[in-house]
C-alpha cells in the first residue's frame, strides 16, 4: 500500500488536480484500492487536498447483457415462428416468452390466429430490426448519450440497464504535501520522554469517534434485554417469580381449575396443541378435583355452573400449555393449602403456545408476562393503578382499556397501548378479577380476591426496538446484525 501511495503522490505533484478514477485507470488498479491508498496517505497528515466528486452512468443488467449476446426476448419470440405458424401454447415455452410475446404483439411482428381449435401465432412481417439489442449495444459500447431519454427509460422499467453512482476524488496538493511518507508514531513510550526526541516526532491522529474492536463473544437477543427489565420492574414494585419449568400441562390446571368449560372452544386442535406422548395425566388433587368438577357440572358458591356433565378424561388430556395462567393456578392452590391465608404478590416470564395464524403481530409461540396478586377486597381500580404504575415504568403512556369476556375472570379487561412505527391500537394483553367459582373451589377466603393480567414480551419488545413484524424479532429470518446492535434496553423508572 506505501508503494501505491507515493505512486500517487508523485502523479498528482505532476498533474495536478487529478481524480481517483483517471489514476485507477492509469495504475491499471481497482478503484477501491486507490481511495484504500488515499485514506492512508491522510492519515499521515494534510498531504492532498481530496475533493469529493460524483458521476452518473448507465450500465447493462445481467438480463441486459444477455440480449447484448442472443437478441431480445422479442426477436426470439418472432425468430421462432416458422413460415406456417405455431400453437401459442408451443410458444409459450420459450424463456422469458411472456415478456417477449407482449413486446412482439405491440411492435406488430407477430399476429394471433384464433380460427382454430387452438391460437396459432404467424409472422406479420417478413424482416425485422432488433432495435433493443442495437441499443443496449451503443450503451455498452459508452454511447448511451445516442439513445433517447424516453427509450433509457423504458429499458429501466424492463430492467435491462441500471442508473450508477460512482463516487471519487479529485485530488490536489495539501498544506503538508511531502513525495514521501514518513512514518507516524502511534505510542508515546518513556525512552521518547527522556531523551527528548518525542520533540522532533510525528504522531498518528487519535480517532476518538471510532467504535471499539466488537468483543468474541455471545449477544443477548432484544426479548432477553426486554424480559431482565421487566423482571426488574416485578421484583421492584415487590412480586416473587413462580417457577414455570413445566412447558407440558394437563387440562386440568390449564383449563378446569380456571372455570373454563369443557365444550369452550379454545380447548380445541385449531386453538390448542395437544400432546400425543404422553398423552394423558392421572395424578390430580382428589378433594380439589370434585370441587372443580362440582362447580362445573352443579354450581356453587353463589353460581349456577355450566350444567353439564364434567368428565375427568377430558381434563386428564396433555397439551402446550396456552399461558402461564396454569401456573397462576397452581400457586394459588398452593397459597390456600397453608393454615393463614398471606397476601401475595407473584410473577412470571416464559413461554406458552397456541395454534395462532402467524402473520405480523402473532406467532404459534411468545412469551407470556404474568402478573398475580392476591389479597383482602383488592378492586378493578387497584389493577388499572397496577397497569398505569407497571407501564409506565415501560416509558408507554398512552394505555386504553377494553371490557372483555374471560371464563376465568369477571370483570375482564383488554389492554390496548398505541404503536408509533404501526400507527395504530395495538393489543397488549389481557386482565381481569378471578373468579369466586375459581377462587373458592381451591379453598381460599370468601373476601380474598385475585386480579391477574398477562401480556406479550414480544410487543412491547418490538415499540421499545421500533420493529413492525414480530418476524423480524424471532424466526429464521432473524437479521443477527440487528441482535449484535441493538443497544441495551434502558427503560424510563
Amino acid at each position: 500500500m506505501t508503494d501505491l501511495s507515493e505512486k500517487i503522490l508523485h502523479r498528482v505533484s505532476e498533474s495536478e488536480p487529478i481524480s481517483t478514477l483517471e489514476l485507477s485507470k492509469q495504475f491499471q488498479e481497482d478503484h477501491q484500492k486507490i481511495i484504500g491508498a488515499l485514506k492512508s496517505i491522510q492519515a499521515h497528515g494534510d498531504l492532498l487536498v481530496a475533493e469529493p466528486q460524483s458521476d452518473k452512468f448507465i450500465e447493462l443488467t445481467e438480463e441486459g447483457k444477455l440480449i447484448v449476446e442472443t437478441g431480445s426476448h422479442e426477436a426470439k419470440i418472432y425468430n421462432a415462428v416458422p413460415d406456417d405458424g405455431i400453437p401459442q401454447s408451443d410458444l409459450m415455452k420459450i424463456p422469458n416468452a411472456k415478456v417477449g410475446f407482449s413486446k412482439a404483439m405491440s411492435a406488430g411482428w407477430i399476429v394471433m390466429d384464433k380460427n382454430g381449435a387452438a391460437p396459432v401465432i404467424k409472422k406479420k412481417v417478413h424482416k425485422i430490426v432488433d432495435t433493443v439489442q442495437a441499443n443496449l449495444k451503443l450503451i455498452l459500447s459508452g454511447h448511451a448519450a445516442q439513445i433517447a431519454d424516453s427509450v433509457k427509460q423504458e429499458y429501466k422499467k424492463r430492467k435491462l440497464i441500471q442508473e450508477v453512482v460512482q463516487k471519487s476524488f479529485l485530488l490536489s496538493k495539501g498544506r503538508d504535501f511531502s513525495l514521501t511518507l514518513t512514518k507516524l508514531e502511534t505510542d508515546l513510550t518513556a525512552d521518547m520522554l527522556v531523551s527528548g526526541n518525542w520533540k522532533n516526532l510525528s504522531f498518528k491522529e487519535y480517532n476518538f469517534d471510532a467504535l471499539g474492536t466488537p468483543l468474541d463473544c455471545g449477544y443477548l437477543h432484544p426479548l432477553l434485554k426486554v424480559r431482565f427489565e421487566f423482571r426488574q420492574i416485578f421484583l421492584e414494585m415487590g412480586f416473587s417469580e413462580m417457577p414455570t419449568n413445566n412447558y407440558v400441562e394437563n387440562s386440568f390446571w390449564n383449563f378446569d381449575a380456571l372455570f373454563q368449560p369443557q365444550q369452550h372452544p379454545a380447548r380445541d386442535a385449531h386453538d390448542t396443541f395437544f400432546v400425543s406422548d404422553p398423552k394423558i395425566s392421572t395424578k390430580f388433587p382428589e378433594e380439589y378435583k370434585e370441587r372443580v368438577k362440582e362447580v362445573h357440572s352443579k354450581g356453587g358458591y353463589g353460581s349456577i355452573g355450566y350444567r353439564y356433565d364434567w368428565k375427568i378424561e377430558e381434563a386428564q388430556k396433555n397439551l402446550l400449555r396456552t399461558h402461564t395462567t396454569a401456573n397462576s393456578a397452581r400457586m394459588l392452590y398452593k397459597l390456600a393449602q397453608q393454615k393463614q391465608f398471606k397476601p401475595t404478590k407473584l410473577f412470571s416470564i416464559d413461554k406458552v403456545f397456541r395454534n395462532e395464524t402467524l402473520d405480523a403481530t402473532h406467532l404459534a409461540e411468545f412469551c407470556q408476562v404474568e402478573g398475580v396478586i392476591a389479597d383482602y377486597d383488592v378492586t378493578l381500580g387497584d389493577l388499572i393503578g397496577v397497569f398505569a404504575e407497571f407501564f409506565k415504568k415501560l416509558g408507554i403512556t398512552e394505555l386504553e382499556f377494553k371490557p372483555a369476556y374471560n371464563p376465568y375472570t369477571e370483570p375482564s379487561m383488554e389492554i390496548f397501548c398505541f404503536h408509533n412505527g404501526l400507527g395504530k391500537w395495538i393489543e397488549l394483553g389481557n386482565s381481569g378479577m378471578f373468579r369466586p367459582e375459581m377462587l373458592l373451589a381451591m379453598g381460599l377466603p370468601e373476601n380474598v380476591r385475585v386480579i391477574a393480567w398477562g401480556l406479550s414480551l414480544e410487543r412491547p419488545t418490538m415499540i421499545k426496538y421500533g420493529l413492525t413484524n414480530i418476524r423480524d424479532l424471532v424466526g429464521p429470518k432473524v437479521d443477527l446484525e440487528m441482535v449484535q446492535r441493538s443497544p441495551i434496553c434502558r427503560l424510563d423508572k
